[in-house]
C-alpha cells in the first residue's frame, strides 16, 4: 500500500524518480513497470503493472461502451495512458501530454495513494487541499461510514 509524500524535482527531460519508501511497496510482478495516465484530478496518476492489469481486470473491462458515460470515461481515462519501467536511477519518463495536463514544472509533488501513486504540481495540490479543507471531515464520515 503507497503512503507518505515527496517533493522531488522533475529534470529538462521529463523524468521523476519513484522515491525507495514507495518502491518498496511496488510488487514483483510489476517487472518495475508503470502505467500513467490522468487523474482524475489535475495530477498524474501512477499504477504498477499489476495494479494496473487489475484495474482493468475488475473495473475497465466491466464498463459498458454502450453507455455513453462510460465510454466517455474509458476514452478520457486511457486516451493519455502510457507505460514506462524504471530506469537505473529509479526514475519514470513522464509523458509531455501529462506533464502539461498536471502543470507540472521543476517540482513534483509525490503521493502514496494506497495503489497508485499521484504525481502533482506542489502549488495545485496545495490550493486543492486548501479548497476541500473543510469538507473533509464530512467526507471522511461519508466514505468510511464512520
Amino acid at each position: 500500500m503507497f503512503i507518505g509524500s515527496f517533493k522531488y524535482s522533475i529534470d529538462a527531460k521529463g523524468r521523476v524518480s519513484i522515491p525507495a519508501k514507495l518502491r518498496k511497496y511496488v510488487a514483483n510482478e510489476a517487472n518495475d513497470t508503470f502505467v500513467m495516465t490522468r487523474g482524475t484530478a489535475q495530477c498524474i496518476d501512477i499504477y504498477p503493472l499489476d495494479q494496473w492489469k487489475d484495474l482493468a481486470a475488475e473495473k475497465l473491462t466491466k464498463l459498458n461502451t454502450f453507455n455513453p458515460q462510460e465510454a466517455m470515461f474509458i476514452r478520457m481515462f486511457l486516451q493519455e495512458a502510457a507505460e514506462d519501467s524504471l530506469d537505473s536511477q529509479s526514475r519514470l519518463l513522464l509523458p509531455k501530454n501529462l506533464i502539461d495536463y498536471a502543470g507540472i514544472k521543476k517540482e513534483v509533488f509525490i503521493l502514496g495513494a494506497v495503489k497508485k501513486i499521484e504525481l502533482w504540481n506542489p502549488e495545485i495540490y496545495e490550493a486543492y487541499i486548501k479548497e476541500n479543507l473543510t469538507q473533509y471531515a464530512e467526507i471522511a464520515k461519508e466514505v468510511m461510514k464512520i
